[in-house]
């Protein structure tokens, strides 16, 4: 019958085993013997996995331990240095930060002129709109729109008029943009009875 080496177990295979069966102290005392050596647990931590191990005398050897790796900042230099490097090899070859922006509108007319392809239909129609002046609209005056009434609307409804009822709920639509909603609602409603 096969066996499962926990020597050979990843971290979080082996912090697997030790969730599933809490009571396997071998699996235990190994998962002690590498949090030592990454440096990550605390005294209490091992006093939780004392619980479960049959020798705290080895338990109590693991924490007393050294580390065994180093995890100290010496080849930080090292690190800087090449990053720099790296970083000046980057503006010679031209080769620049690129910077992403995550939302809002953030370029000029100019800016999205030079990176616009032909393929870009959504956009160029949307900037070619923006750059036409768009003509006033033309007024009406209040004597246009004087006749159409809410009232008069209603009258025409109530006598069975629906179609006379709808162009003027239409109109007060055009005159009233703010209570758009209440004379669609109207206009559905009336369609809805016609």
């Amino acid at each position: 019958m096969g066996y499962i080496d926990i020597h050979k177990l990843n971290l979080d295979e082996l912090v697997g085993v030790v969730n599933l069966y809490p009571w396997f102290g071998g699996a235990r005392k190994e998962l002690c013997r590498r949090m030592r050596s990454m440096g990550t647990w605390e005294p209490h931590q091992f006093a939780d996995a004392a619980m479960y191990v049959p020798s705290r005398e080895k338990l109590s050897e693991i924490m007393r331990s050294g580390l065994s790796a180093d995890y100290t900042d010496a080849d930080v230099e090292q690190l800087l240095k090449s990053y720099i490097s790296e970083k000046e090899a980057k503006k010679e070859s031209g080769e620049g930060r690129k910077v992403y922006a995550g939302a809002g509108d953030y370029f000029s007319q100019d800016d999205y002129d030079q990176v616009r392809t032909a393929e870009d239909n959504v956009f160029s129609r949307y900037a070619a709109k923006a750059r036409k002046e768009k003509p006033e609209p033309p007024q009406q005056t209040s004597d246009d729109l004087g006749f159409y009434t809410e009232t008069l609307a209603q009258i025409y409804a109530e006598q069975g008029y629906y179609e006379q009822a709808k162009h003027i709920y239409s109109k007060l639509i055009l005159a009233y943009p703010e209570k758009s909603a209440y004379f669609a609602t109207l206009i559905q409603k009336l369609e809805e009875i016609n």
